[in-house]
């Protein structure tokens, strides 16, 4: 059985412990675990048997909890996932977006974004960044970036249906920002099937000399882009294979929390 550490609960006065036991009780229930007995969920919310018993009880009543026919088993029952999808349902992506661009920010990424295509450009509708900034542009909520250059526009485009994203990258004209910027048709959907393929894209000093920066797509339920989600860092903080290994994973699962918001909130058929 669990402990319960007073550390744990610094306001026991304005806490409902019976709530509380209640709670634990529902969280015991995991994927591995779908089905458990009354001594598996006492152990699990450290509760006592007689406790745990009367709880449970109330939530098979309530119809939080569903018995197993012909067992003395329990399992989460349709009503919880009724009350996640209220939850998700009134979530809005733009404030949503901001604890997620923050998990992004830390020592090697210094900022992190979130943008949509419009006409040839990537304009930024949410960006977190460090306190200190070495990044060498100036970036806000409203500034407009190239597509055919920028890892968040490659991000965009990657998943646009092919006529859609010629006719973006025909807009305007495409000029070397540094030796590195791609700007021949062929060779931006050379790098674009590699998106594809990586689920990501790499923009290393081709818009702005010293910056490097990572993107991923939020596709809506259809799997077509959104927006995207972007991580930037100096070139001079780590190598650009120390950046994709740190900051990849984080960035894509980042972009599919997104994407998941999207396709509950409605956004995508709003905006």
């Amino acid at each position: 059985m669990r402990k319960t550490d007073k550390a744990d609960r610094p306001d026991l006065k304005s806490t409902v412990q019976s709530l509380a036991k209640g709670l634990r009780v529902l969280e015991s229930f995991t994927a591995r675990e779908p089905e458990q007995n009354l001594s598996q969920i006492a152990a699990k919310a450290g509760l006592d048997a007689g406790t745990a018993f009367r709880v449970v009880k109330t939530f098979v009543t309530l119809g939080y909890l569903h018995q197993v026919d012909g067992a003395k088993r329990y399992r989460l029952a349709m009503k919880v996932l009724d009350l996640g999808f209220q939850a998700l349902s009134g979530m809005d992506l733009h404030e949503s977006s901001r604890p997620i661009l923050r998990s992004l920010v830390g020592e090697v990424s210094e900022a992190a974004s979130l943008s949509v295509l419009e006409g040839a450009e990537v304009v930024y509708i949410e960006r977190v960044q460090a306190g200190w900034m070495r990044l060498g542009v100036n970036v806000r909520v409203g500034s407009r970036i190239p597509a055919y250059c920028t890892a968040a526009g490659h991000a965009i485009l990657a998943y646009l249906p092919p006529e859609r994203r010629l006719e973006v990258l025909r807009l305007r004209e495409r000029v070397k920002h540094t030796p590195k910027t791609p700007v021949t048709i062929a060779e931006i959907e050379r790098r674009l099937g590699r998106v594809r393929q990586l689920g990501y894209a790499l923009c290393d000093q081709e818009n702005v000399p010293g910056l490097r920066a990572l993107a991923a797509p939020v596709l809506d339920p259809d799997g077509h882009p959104y927006g995207a989600v972007s991580v930037a860092a100096p070139s001079l903080a780590s190598s650009v294979e120390d950046f994709v290994a740190t900051s990849a994973g984080p960035l894509v699962r980042a972009a599919v929390e997104l994407s998941r918001i999207l396709r509950v909130s409605g956004a995508a058929s709003a905006a």
